[in-house]
């Protein structure tokens, strides 16, 4: 009796100690191992961007709508509508994302949209009827970085006019933080305010 349990103890305690160095050294060596392929380091470490003297200054895959100093010159490309704008810790918040979990026949969605539609509006100098649904809706995150090239396009002139900057610029500035398709058909082009941002602020110096 003594025997049998004895063995199958030593038993367990070899499985332990086998799974203990497979899952908790070899696996996780392997994994930053790959972590550190080259295309594969930068999304691994959080895809954070640095600006020209090398401070992080975000990551590619968050998107923080910028609050302007003057709210009547206000150089940014801004982000989609997040539940973040009003976090506890502020405009800037990150720890309140996510959707409303609205229908589209809500009728207080709908008033919101047609509030931001009207003050998207006003902010570009355009007719609301030509923002596009992207700036008045919000993402499943409400984190995302990316907007649609309509919503950039929009935003050309206020932030040539504010920085100084000619539109042709900040159009080659939209370009460059553009991506198309994935693989050619998958998904929507779209355009990454944060790295956007970040290429208007330094073009202004």
């Amino acid at each position: 009796m003594l025997t049998m349990l004895w063995r199958q103890t030593a038993t367990g305690i070899r499985v332990l100690i086998a799974f203990t160095v497979l899952c908790g050294i070899v696996y996780p060596l392997a994994v930053f191992g790959v972590a550190q392929l080259p295309g594969l380091s930068g999304p691994a470490g959080g895809s954070v961007i640095h600006s020209a003297n090398g401070t992080a200054v975000g990551s590619a895959l968050i998107g923080v709508d910028p609050v302007p100093a003057n709210p009547g010159a206000d150089p940014y490309f801004h982000t989609r509508p997040s539940a973040s704008s009003s976090g506890p810790l502020g405009p800037t918040d990150t720890t309140t994302s996510g959707g409303s979990n609205k229908s589209g026949f809500n009728q207080d969605l709908l008033d919101t949209i047609n509030q931001r539609r009207e003050l998207i509006a006003q902010r570009e100098g355009v007719n609301p009827a030509l923002v596009p649904p992207d700036a008045v809706t919000a993402s499943a995150s409400g984190l995302d970085p990316d907007i649609s090239p309509a919503y950039a396009a929009l935003q050309v002139a206020r932030v040539a006019r504010v920085t100084g900057l000619s539109e042709d610029t900040v159009r080659r500035l939209v370009a460059q933080s553009s991506s198309g398709r994935v693989l050619g058909f998958l998904g929507e082009p779209t355009v990454n305010v944060t790295t956007l941002n970040l290429a208007v602020q330094e073009a202004r110096h």
